[in-house]
C-alpha cells in the first residue's frame, strides 16, 4: 500500500512539473494583460532545443539554458504582434502554437537524416536526492528525491510569489494588467512591462518543455508535447492567476495522470479501456474549466491592446 502511495505521489509531482512551469509562464504574461495562448507551442520548442543542444553539448544543463533562449526568443513574435502591431492575441497565440510544431519537426527530419524523432539522450536529468529527507516514508521519495526541473518550479512559484505581491516590479505588473491606463499616468511603461512579461514567459514554457524531454522523457518527437501547453493554460485559470493556484491546479492534473499511469500498471484496463484512462486527464481539464472558470476573475485588461493615451 506504501509503495503505491509513493509511486503515486512521484508520478503527480513529476507530470505536476512542467505545467507549473508553464503555467507560471503564461501567468506573467496575462498578468501584464497579453494572452498566451502559445505555451503548447513555446514547450515544443524548448523540448526540441533542450534536446538537440544536449546531444550536441553533452551537457543536460546547457540543455536547460538553450531551451529558455528559444522559448525567450519564439515569444518575441508574439510580444511584437499583440503589443507593438496590437494584433489578435489570440490569433498570434495560435500561430505561434503552429510554427513551433512545424518548425521542430521539419527540423528534427533535417538534422536526422528524416527520422521522426531525435536519438535518444544518454545524459539526461536525474533526480537529485536531499539527504535526511529523501529517507521520509512516501513523501521522501517523492518530494525529496525529485527531478532537477521539480526544485526549479518550487523556485518559480515561492520567487514569483515574492515578486508579485512584495515588489514594486510585481506592482507595476499587475497595474499593466488591470489598469493600464493609470499605471501610464503613474509613469509605468505599459509596453516595457508586457514586453519583459512575454518573454519571461517564453522562458518558463519553454523550461517546462524542456523537463518533458531531457527529464521525464529522454527524446524529442511531434508527440512530446502533446497538449501539456493547454492544460498547463487550464492550470492557470484554474488556479485563478495566482502562483500557489497554479501550483495546485498543476498538481490537480499531475495526479491525474498518475492515476492514468498507476491504473495501466494493475491492470485496472481489464475493465476499463486504456483509452478512456488516457483521456482522464483531459477530460478532468474540461471539468475544472466548466466548473471553475464562471468564477475566475481574469486581470481586467487581459486581451485588450493597449493604445496609448486613449481611454
Amino acid at each position: 500500500m506504501l509503495d503505491t502511495l509513493t509511486n503515486i505521489l512521484s508520478t503527480t509531482v513529476i507530470y505536476a512539473t512542467p505545467l507549473i512551469l508553464a503555467g507560471m509562464g503564461g501567468l506573467y504574461s496575462e498578468r501584464s494583460g497579453v494572452v498566451n495562448i502559445g505555451l503548447e507551442g513555446l514547450m515544443t520548442i524548448g523540448a526540441f532545443t533542450a534536446v538537440v543542444s544536449t546531444l550536441t553539448t553533452g551537457s543536460p544543463w546547457l540543455g536547460l539554458l538553450f531551451a529558455v533562449l528559444a522559448g525567450v526568443l519564439l515569444a518575441l513574435p508574439h510580444a511584437v504582434a499583440s503589443i507593438t502591431f496590437k494584433a489578435d492575441q489570440v490569433v498570434s497565440g495560435v500561430a505561434i502554437n503552429f510554427l513551433a510544431l512545424g518548425l521542430s519537426v521539419y527540423l528534427v527530419k533535417h538534422l536526422y537524416d528524416g527520422a521522426g524523432q531525435t536519438p535518444v539522450v544518454e545524459n539526461k536529468l536525474n533526480a537529485i536526492a536531499i539527504p535526511f529527507l529523501s529517507d521520509i516514508p512516501v513523501i521522501g521519495p517523492s518530494l525529496f528525491k525529485a527531478l532537477p526541473t521539480t526544485y526549479i518550479a518550487i523556485l518559480v512559484v515561492l520567487i514569483s510569489y515574492y515578486l508579485l505581491t512584495r515588489t514594486t516590479f510585481g506592482m507595476r505588473l499587475r497595474a499593466v494588467g488591470e489598469h493600464p491606463h493609470a499605471a501610464e499616468t503613474a509613469g509605468v511603461s505599459v509596453v516595457k512591462m508586457r514586453y519583459v512579461a512575454v518573454l519571461i514567459s517564453g522562458a518558463l514554457a519553454a523550461l517546462g518543455g524542456a523537463g518533458l524531454s531531457i527529464a521525464i522523457g529522454s527524446e524529442f518527437n511531434q508527440g512530446t508535447v502533446a497538449g501539456q501547453g493547454f492544460i498547463a493554460l487550464a492550470a492557470l485559470i484554474f488556479g485563478k492567476w495566482r502562483p500557489f493556484g497554479v501550483l495546485g491546479a498543476a498538481t490537480f492534473f499531475g495526479f491525474a495522470v498518475a492515476l492514468t499511469l498507476t491504473g495501466q500498471l494493475f491492470n485496472v484496463t481489464k475493465y476499463v479501456p486504456s483509452e478512456v484512462l488516457s483521456m482522464l486527464p483531459y477530460v478532468l481539464t474540461i471539468l475544472a474549466l466548466a466548473g471553475f472558470v464562471g468564477r475566475a476573475e481574469a486581470p481586467a485588461a487581459v486581451g485588450k491592446p493597449y493604445e496609448k493615451g486613449s481611454r
